[in-house]
């Protein structure tokens, strides 16, 4: 039983710490808001100086008092009461007729004033001018009765502000509360607050640089979009960028920000302030991006993405990053804070160029998915992403005991059984070896100890190179009640068909189901076509069926603005899994998914298809869908029926460090010299068999080094 302190912007830091000091004492279980929440007036944001809200007491308003007197305390107290007893009572599953269901109390604390021994009590007023007082006020105060589980929650999620995306959310009436929609009315509700972690990173801002990290899920860009929010009310001055590589997120921030701002401050947020840039931007004035920026503002060279591919094919954002640092003479400040989502698919060059863009706060906020691809951690350290000095000492290194790192361990999107089959494909766990009858891995981490850091625990043999280990994902990073709305068979289906036209029929007859009887809206359905190269040509047939079945459908960034995903809320989204990231849906379909059981030649490639479909299945907030046609598609279901037989639990032999770069080597990413250096030796070894199968080789017609060299090579 313990009381968790967030440590928010406050004006009054000498009684904030003394305060922090007494609460933390105390036999309770709840949260303590340090400048926190704000609430909207007529006059402005109203920020209250501390709150507490716990399951013993109900809440408690703190008014701090730092002045050498103590005031007209009693309609500070007042203000702050009224102001959120108000916000409170907009919430009717709050009230019980016309009374609140949750208790408000409210005492000053003024520890500078503690030799004084006049105004210590007005009636109804307490004023406490030690820490002591203060523990006997509150451990007076009786213990509260009623629903107190679900008051208690639904009062955080209001105070902590996220009961502002729910309603917008608003499912209206839902005639079968066991339908998917009913069930996922139910899903949002239990996810409707913040988790302790979740609430520091939002709310706990530091002077440099602050990360923020955790797996996909997470909660990463809503929490970026309530800090940018927070802190443009605290500070309207200053100047305030959010940035990321997605231009489909654009739209996303934008609204988030919007309903953060205005439940805080009835206002719509600053633009001129608070601006959303791509983080490259482009020749288009409309289209701007941090990059471009530093560029114009430093008078340097702008590379668009055709001019930078001078610097090689995958070089392009980083090498001209880095080109504009090294022309850069001076850095000029253009932010206060600058804060950037999806870090993890951004260049280190790119983060340095937004770090020597800040004044001398250097408030940086950058966070990212703990997994780029799946065979290894996304982002260097801070130490080696912002280097050193003209002394060799590191620009940023992050303080282990500070919340310069906070760390997401909960998974709010995913269920187990989801998260857990996109990690098993992904590394392809149960993938059958071609050559032997037994599993052949297709990536791994390097270092075994991150599997822990992403939410699994050791079931079984060990995480040591070499090993057998059985992993299974926890309650505390995967939530049981993710998964436990629906039956197994529901929460993830692995469809095979004949061709692609069943797999079309399939898909638009499910779709139709979904909006006409299991109450899903538009907006909760994506269809992803996990290969980006292929997705305009292998939805175009499925979108038509669509059209003729009078459902509206559009393909995002194709047939929409790049910088829109959701078009309207009557229009299903198609897309390729790039511009899928950073978004999610109750029901995920991924079509053509026998396209990521194995690559055309061989090993080439096979780790990128792989992070494809790992990444399409975790944009799932429930129900996953993965179809697809011929063989390859029977094999990637045969890896996941043999995942679930194991109760999906993840077994396998560690690699060792030399097979993890083997691994890396037969399955690395294939430029177009490979894949074509590779069909053409394919092409003869194919030519060569099919002789010494008809007899018109024969072996002894070959060199003999050449086939005793290729015994050796090819024992088995």
């Amino acid at each position: 039983m313990s009381i968790e302190v967030i440590q928010g912007i406050t004006k009054k830091p000498a009684v904030s710490g003394a305060l922090v000091d007494c609460i933390s004492s105390l036999p309770m279980h709840g949260l303590f808001f340090i400048g926190h929440p704000v609430i909207p007036t007529s006059e402005g944001p109203h920020t209250i100086d501390a709150l507490l809200i716990c399951e013993e007491k109900g809440i408690v308003v703190f008014d701090l008092i730092e002045e050498s007197n103590e005031g007209d305390y009693p309609s500070r107290l007042d203000d702050s009461v009224n102001r959120l007893e108000s916000l409170l009572k907009t919430h009717r599953d709050l009230m019980a007729r016309r009374k609140l269901r949750i208790p408000i109390h409210a005492i000053s604390f003024a520890p500078r004033l503690s030799e004084r021994n006049s105004h210590e009590n007005q009636d109804g007023y307490p004023i406490a001018f030690t820490q002591e007082a203060l523990k006997q006020y509150l451990t007076a105060i009786e213990a509260w009765s009623g629903d107190v589980e679900h008051v208690y929650r639904k009062s955080l999620s209001v105070v902590q502000n996220v009961s502002s995306i729910r309603k917008n959310r608003n499912r209206g009436r839902i005639n079968d509360p066991e339908s998917k929609g009913g069930i996922m009315k139910r899903l949002e509700d239990s996810i409707a607050t913040l988790d302790i972690q979740q609430n520091r990173a939002v709310i706990e801002t530091v002077q440099g640089v602050q990360h923020i990290r955790g797996l996909a899920g997470s909660g990463k860009t809503v929490i970026l979009a309530l800090k940018a929010a927070y802190l443009h009310i605290q500070h309207p001055d200053w100047r305030i960028a959010i940035t990321f590589r997605t231009r489909s997120l654009y739209q996303h921030f934008h609204h988030l920000i919007t309903k953060f701002t205005l439940a805080q401050a009835h206002i719509e947020p600053d633009w001129s302030q608070l601006t959303i840039l791509n983080a490259w931007g482009a020749s288009d004035l409309s289209r701007n991006g941090i990059y471009r920026k530093f560029c114009q503002v430093h008078d340097l060279k702008y590379y668009d993405f055709n001019a930078a591919k001078r610097f090689g094919a995958g070089k392009e954002f980083s090498s001209a990053c880095a080109q504009a640092l090294s022309d850069c003479r001076e850095f000029k400040s253009l932010y206060d804070v600058i804060l950037i989502d999806e870090a993890q698919d951004l260049p280190p060059e790119f983060l340095r160029i937004c770090y020597h863009l800040l004044d001398e706060k250097k408030m940086l906020i950058y966070a990212y998915d703990e997994l780029q691809n799946l065979s290894h951690k996304s982002l260097p350290s801070p130490e080696q992403i912002f280097g050193t000095d003209i002394n060799g000492a590191p620009l940023v290194a992050l303080d282990p005991s500070s919340n310069q790192d906070i760390v997401l361990k909960k998974c709010y999107r995913n269920s187990r059984p989801v998260i857990s089959t996109a990690h098993s494909l992904g590394f392809g766990i149960y993938r059958k070896s071609t050559y032997k009858d037994r599993f052949q891995l297709v990536q791994m981490f390097e270092d075994p100890r991150f599997w822990k850091d992403i939410g699994y625990d050791i079931k079984g043999g060990s995480l040591l190179p070499g090993s057998g280990v059985i992993l299974s994902r926890t309650e505390d990073s995967s939530p049981t009640f993710l998964e436990d709305h629906s039956h197994i068979e529901d929460l993830i289906q692995f469809m095979y068909f004949d061709d692609a036209e069943k797999q079309t029929q399939w898909l638009a007859e499910e779709i139709a189901n979904n909006l006409e009887n299991d109450e899903l809206r538009y907006e909760d359905i994506i269809v992803i076509n996990p290969d980006p190269l292929t997705t305009r040509k292998n939805v175009g047939h499925v979108r038509s069926y669509l059209l003729d079945l009078g459902i509206n459908n559009h393909l995002a960034g194709i047939t929409t603005s790049p910088d829109i995903f959701v078009q309207s809320q009557d229009s299903i989204v198609f897309t390729g899994v790039h511009r899928a990231k950073g978004n999610e849906a109750s029901m995920v379909y991924i079509i053509n998914a026998h396209e990521c059981y194995s690559g055309p030649y061989v090993g080439l490639n096979l780790a990128k298809i792989r992070n494809q479909l790992f990444t399409a299945m975790t944009r799932s907030k429930a129900w996953v869908r993965v179809l697809g046609v011929g063989d390859g598609m029977k094999e990637l279901k045969k890896e996941y029926d043999h995942l679930q037989s194991k109760n999906f639990q993840l077994e396998f032999d560690y690699p060792t460090k030399e097979e993890i770069k083997h691994l890396r080597v037969i399955h690395r990413d294939a430029c177009s010299e490979d894949i074509e250096r590779f069909a053409s030796n394919g092409n003869y070894l194919t030519k060569l068999v099919e002789n010494l199968e008809s007899g018109s080789i024969q072996k002894e017609d070959l060199d003999e080094n050449l086939v005793t060299k290729l015994r050796t090579l090819l024992p088995e």
